[in-house]
């Protein structure tokens, strides 16, 4: 009667120490993501306030274009995940070369779309005329470097596949010192103002790329895989990625959504909006690094056909999700008088702040679900479902947040509509975990 828990604990340390290992180096890559913006915000903001407002707009059209194609990120992790499961290491890499090919020809095309439609783009953003100028330089310049951000999405994903979340880390503190020192030195030491701060990103964008390329292709040549374009390979990683960019834009509309309806809620009201969700994605971070985890290591066990593998580790990455969002949501919850005045001094936002807060706060143990189940079906490489979900998801979403100012509701009111946005999600992705129809073995689903 005692060998089963005991062997229950075992499996359980086990895989502690392996999301351990793969989710805080996760965890800290994501977070030296967004502060490539935040140094050129503090660079460019002494130089005026029109540039910081074009910086804004550029900085948005640009996060948009990119997080639209985090699809290569996920795909590739779940498919090089499973050929290391099968122990095919060649194939892995061969599948982490098509989507970075793949990462290469869509930053191309997107270059080609924005360098002669960037002062259309920043126009229909909302630029003033002031910030407009600015703003499409930093845009033009910026897109340069798009196919490198791209290749490190991709390449990202090849080394989550391959079950190695340092390096990245690594790479991710070298490009964030590398755009720290770039931009001062171009900005104030040559001068260029906005456009030196736009070149210093590209290139510490382009060397993360090149240091990315180069492990890679460490790793090809030591194992004999082709490093040539592959046709099919390219058109297999596309197709995988379609259902995971419906997913994406599905989940970007809800909160573009979600904002329009705070900005007709009032100032003080979209004001305190933006506090919300900027802490809400950052607590987003910390469980989106779990989900890391779950795609690397999920994708492994499916890939080496172990079945009741891939469902312990479900099990025990749900209970650390819960277990994280419960310990955030504390957090959340005591920590709102101490933080929300360093957010803003205002007591017209501060009051909606406190209560919507504490709505998010509640619902993070939901989020923390959302996240890890949203990973594991990821590393599963069931990609429709997710994008099906998803789609179903917003539907329900957009007549709740509309009947938010219909019938005279604030902020609290429009984000316990986002709970109930993630507490559907949560229900459709615990419905398939339960089915068991996500669990396919074998070297590709």
């Amino acid at each position: 009667m005692t060998q089963a828990p005991a062997t229950t604990r075992r499996t359980d340390r086990r895989h502690d120490r392996e999301i351990i290992a793969l989710a805080l180096p996760a965890f800290g890559a994501l977070v030296a993501e967004p502060l490539f913006v935040m140094v050129d915000s503090a660079v460019i903001g002494h130089l005026g306030t029109s540039q910081l407002a074009g910086l804004g707009v550029a900085a948005g059209l640009l996060t948009t274009a990119v997080s639209v194609f985090v699809f290569l990120a996920y795909a590739t992790t779940a498919a090089v995940a499973r050929r290391v499961g099968a122990g095919d290491l060649p194939a892995a890499i061969r599948q982490g070369m098509d989507g970075i090919w793949l990462a290469l020809l869509l930053g191309a095309a997107v270059v080609v779309a924005v360098l002669p439609t960037a002062p259309w783009l920043v126009e229909a953003f909302g630029a003033s005329t002031t910030a407009a100028p600015p703003a499409t330089t930093y845009l033009r310049i910026s897109a340069l470097g798009i196919p490198a951000m791209l290749v490190v999405l991709a390449a990202t994903g090849v080394l989550r596949g391959l079950q190695d979340t340092r390096t990245p880390l690594y790479v991710a503190i070298g490009g964030f010192s590398a755009n720290a020192a770039l931009n001062v030195g171009l900005v104030y030491g040559a001068g260029l103002g906005i456009a030196g701060s736009a070149w210093g990103t590209v290139i510490a964008q382009c060397g993360m790329a090149a240091v990315y390329l180069a492990v890679v292709i460490r790793g090809a040549r030591r194992h004999g895989a082709s490093l040539r374009p592959d046709a099919a390979g390219i058109r297999a990683c596309a197709q995988a990625g379609v259902p995971l960019l419906v997913r994406t834009l599905s989940l970007r509309a809800v909160l573009l959504i979600a904002t329009a309806i705070a900005a007709r809620l009032g100032d003080a009201e979209v004001a305190a909006h933006q506090i919300v969700l900027t802490l809400w994605s950052l607590l987003a971070f910390a469980l989106d690094a779990i989900a890391i985890a779950g795609q690397a290591i999920i994708g492994r066990y499916l890939g080496a056909g172990d079945a009741d593998g891939a469902r312990d580790a479900c099990r025990r990455m749900v209970q650390w999700g819960i277990a994280s969002g419960v310990v955030l949501g504390v957090l959340v919850a005591l920590a709102r008088p101490l933080f929300i005045p360093l957010f803003t001094s205002d007591p017209a936002v501060q009051s909606p702040l406190m209560t919507t807060l504490l709505v998010v706060a509640l619902t993070q143990p939901v989020s923390g679900i959302v996240f890890i189940l949203d990973g594991v079906l990821m590393g599963a490489g069931d990609g429709p479902y997710l994008a099906g979900a998803m789609v179903v998801t917003l539907a329900l979403f957009v007549p709740a947040a509309l009947a938010v100012p219909a019938f005279g509701g604030g902020l609290v009111a429009l984000w316990w509509a986002m709970a109930v946005m993630m507490t559907v999600r949560m229900l459709t992705l615990w419905l398939r975990t339960r089915s068991g129809r996500w669990i396919v073995t074998g070297a590709s689903r």
